[in-house]
């Protein structure tokens, strides 16, 4: 807990440290250049209105004008190259670190998915419990997803960004026809599960690794030899995350020197509205987890929410809600819950139902659309929250484990890659909110259950409610 709290302070430092070097660098080196490129473009425009005008188009006058476009393209062209030889250096540091976050996501998810879906496979005594969690999981998956989505499309964090797209100067490069139904069968179940991995398809991995968890748990006793393997290997690579996440620091200062570099203080002011905005997402999420609850506790929920209060402290200043599993464990049995119950349910919450992380999902990844103008469709967006509906669920409850789906998921609706630079530096204030979000719907989902089970102790609830 002390190392990731000193990440996080790291994190911050870098944080402060690339807006300094950024401003300095903007101010003596960039703001020359982005001059340049702002002439270059008022100049484009305005011979676009000549050429516009112009009724004979073979006229001297017409290809002299037209000639004197393409020298404006090209010095807007050899401005914005100047500018990104410049940033390189900078780039290179946040470079390395989204490399190596794509490194393990296909083994990430694969891994930590066939083994949840294996031990819910494996629920042969206690599958109506298993059922009954898992519509409890899929709801909130799918009321955290919705409610991003509806807010960013309602607050419109990214609009005010207007970020260049890498590597284009005179159009976008998007695909504009909508997801048909071909390309998206296409995405979704492999021909090949060695090229899904080779190429981070991550909803193919996802397909995979429900078929193989399923199998895995049908098969008996062998298959619970896989299952140990496969939850080592987990363990494994969730030790190699968090080997990467020790170079966040670097790699934060890098993004957020280029960031402020090439596009000034004034990007700040974004960055400002986004996390408050998020932040009261967050809210209106925590009321309807609450509510939720209430329907089915009734008045002890609020006993609950007071019992967890402290885990949910844990998990917002460690920025990770695995720190507070002890706690929350124990505070569901001192609230009455029964010990079959938690042991079931929660291990399974932190795979299959982090509400607050999959909130963030939509919520930043239709802000990264907004930053850069990229239209998504409703049918675009409806089937992103289908992606990261299924691949939130090989998700770990550890720090920052969200960027690694979004960068999964953004190259399926052609949104850049290197807009994840964005949110690594924030990235910290976001996750101490949806760690602690995590806490509150695991924990709210157990009690739920054991309600519905009838393995919630009233007698319990009610000494809890004295103490």
């Amino acid at each position: 807990m002390q190392k990731k709290s000193k990440l996080t302070l790291y994190i911050f430092i870098a944080l402060i440290a690339g807006v300094i070097v950024g401003y300095i660098y903007n101010t003596n080196v960039i703001n020359k250049i982005n001059s340049n490129i702002s002439v270059a473009d008022a100049r484009i425009k305005a011979i676009d209105k000549n050429l516009l005008s112009s009724a004979d188009t073979t006229t001297e006058a017409f290809k002299s004008i037209k000639k004197l476009r393409q020298t404006e393209v090209k010095a807007q062209q050899e401005n914005s190259t100047l500018r990104e030889d410049k940033l390189e250096g900078f780039n290179i540091l946040s470079k390395i670190f989204l490399n190596l976050i794509k490194m393990i996501v296909a083994p990430l998810v694969f891994t930590t998915l066939v083994v949840g879906v294996a031990k819910v496979g494996d629920i042969k005594a206690v599958g109506r419990i298993g059922g009954k969690t898992m519509l409890w999981f899929v709801s909130a998956t799918l009321v955290s997803l919705l409610l991003g989505m509806l807010l960013v499309n309602l607050f419109e964090p990214g609009k005010t960004m207007h970020l260049p797209l890498p590597d284009s100067h005179l159009s976008t490069g998007i695909k504009k026809s909508a997801l048909s139904l071909t390309e998206f069968i296409g995405h979704v179940f492999p021909s090949s599960f060695i090229k899904s991995m080779a190429d981070n398809e991550i909803l193919q991995i996802v397909v995979f690794s429900l078929f193989f968890g399923i199998a895995t748990a049908a098969i008996g006793e062998q298959g619970k030899i896989v299952i140990k393997a496969m939850d080592a290997i987990a363990h494994v690579i969730l030790k190699i995350t968090g080997y990467v996440m020790k170079l966040a620091p670097v790699a934060v200062f890098g993004a957020i020197t280029a960031v402020i570099a090439k596009q000034g203080l004034g990007v700040l002011s974004t960055y400002g509205i986004f996390i408050g905005e998020f932040y009261f997402s967050l809210v209106l999420l925590w009321l309807i987890i609450i509510s939720a609850g209430f329907i089915v506790l009734r008045k002890p929920v609020f006993r609950l929410i007071n019992n967890i209060k402290d885990a949910m402290l844990i998990a917002f200043s460690t920025s990770t809600s695995e720190a507070a599993y002890p706690k929350v464990l124990l505070e569901l049995e001192r609230f009455g819950c029964s010990n079959k119950i938690v042991s079931f349910v929660l291990p399974l919450g932190y795979s299959f139902n982090l509400d607050g992380s999959m909130m963030y999902m939509t919520f930043a990844s239709l802000f990264l659309a907004q930053s850069y103008d990229i239209h998504l469709s409703f049918g675009h967006q409806l089937s992103m929250l289908l992606v990261l509906m299924l691949t939130s669920k090989g998700v770990a409850g550890v720090p920052r484990a969200s960027l690694v789906v979004i960068a999964g998921t953004l190259s399926m609706f052609n949104i850049p890659e290197a807009g994840l630079f964005l949110l690594i530096g924030i990235d910290p204030l976001l996750d101490m909110g949806r760690s602690a979000t995590n806490v509150l719907g695991n924990a709210m989902a157990t009690a739920v259950v054991s309600k519905w089970e009838g393995e919630l102790d009233g007698k319990q609830v009610e000494r809890n409610a004295d103490i």
